[in-house]
């Protein structure tokens, strides 16, 4: 993300823009107690740090960092660096294709989002139709 062409940081959990933590501003060490404008994560985690990578040992490429095992929660870590790209939003089509196993595993029907029947009802009313269909002879 790009801001008057500084790199702008991430929340590692909402994904706000924090203008106030860019990268060619804060060179100083980040405050432990630092948090999200928006959803008011901890901000000096590993999930923010540019060391942060799930691919190696305690998911850290620092190698001489004390080990921190609660990865979200703020921590005293010397070698902390932002990371302005700690913001990972969530698959939705990897959930959606895990909803559809589960559902084929169980023998239960799946419908494709955006279904022409339910598209406009409410949930009620969605639910209220499966329902009769349950009973339906």
């Amino acid at each position: 993300m790009k801001a008057d062409s500084k790199e702008v940081v991430q929340c590692w959990h909402c994904g706000a823009a924090l203008p106030d933590l860019s990268l060619d501003t804060v060179r100083s060490p980040l405050p432990r107690a630092a948090v999200c404008v928006r959803c008011n994560a901890d901000l000096h985690v590993c999930r923010m740090c540019e060391f942060y990578d799930t691919g190696v040992a305690r998911s850290c490429r620092e190698s001489v960092a004390d080990e921190v095992s609660e990865k979200t929660r703020a921590n005293f870590c010397g070698y902390f660096r932002l990371r302005p790209n700690a913001h990972a939003p969530a698959d939705a089509d990897a959930a959606r294709r895990a909803r559809a196993e589960l559902a084929a595993l169980f023998g239960e029907q799946t419908t494709p989002e955006g279904d022409a029947e339910t598209d406009g009802l409410s949930a009620a009313e969605i639910a209220r139709r499966q329902l009769d269909e349950l009973f339906r002879c």
